[in-house]
């Protein structure tokens, strides 16, 4: 149902089914298509009060028809997840599309403040199916084991999927270490079992300059 087009551009494939995107990101379709616009945080009422809550923007439309649809945002770079029951938590400044038949969310994270605008809470993708996350370059698909942890730059962190727990490690970081850095700074620690993407970009954070 998906497939890339090139590294930048993604095609979904509809037969009668629906897909969910990224509002506004649909660049070119053929055949006949129906559109509607959604809203991230979950569906719902406890979507509504989510997203009242934790400022969580995930705008979202939904795309349902016969044909192909083709979506990309602002030149980025996208990489295909596929799920099989796990849950995803991805920056909603990331995602591009979903599967219809998967659940999006926001949880909780409690200790991240990573990205601007995103707070403390990330958008949760679960159930079974395919999902597209974008990154400001080629993203990096990082293993953590229990043997092996992994420190991340918040401003670097786009998406994770396993048994992870985090853990915000704040007055250091990557910048900070080589004398560059400047006010307070953070790093996240993932530890346990699972995959974390990261980008070659960083945004501006809570944490200042990282």
């Amino acid at each position: 149902m998906f497939r890339l087009q090139g590294s930048k551009t993604l095609a979904v494939d509809l037969t009668g089914d629906a897909v969910k995107a990224k509002n506004g990101s649909m660049v070119a379709y053929d055949g006949r298509m129906a559109f509607k616009k959604m809203s991230g945080g979950g569906e719902g009422l406890r979507g509504m009060v989510t997203r009242r809550l934790t400022g969580e923007q995930m705008e979202m439309m939904e795309v349902k028809g016969q044909g192909t649809c083709y979506f990309a945002d602002r030149a980025s770079e996208i990489n295909l997840v596929s799920l099989h029951g796990e849950k995803l938590h991805v920056e909603a400044s990331n995602l591009l599309a979903t599967d219809a038949g998967l659940r999006t969310g926001t949880t909780f994270t409690g200790l991240r403040g990573g990205a601007s605008g995103n707070g403390l809470f990330t958008t949760t993708v679960e159930g079974t199916g395919q999902a597209a996350i974008m990154s400001d370059g080629s993203a990096v698909v990082l293993r953590v084991t229990p043997q092996y942890p992994l420190n991340v730059d918040p401003g670097a962190y786009i998406a994770h999927q396993g048994r992870l727990q985090q853990h915000l490690q704040s007055g250091v970081n990557f910048r900070t270490l080589m004398g560059e850095g400047s006010g307070e700074s953070f790093q996240i620690r993932f530890e346990g079992d699972g995959l974390v993407y990261v980008q070659p970009s960083e945004r501006n954070t809570v944490g200042g300059d990282v």
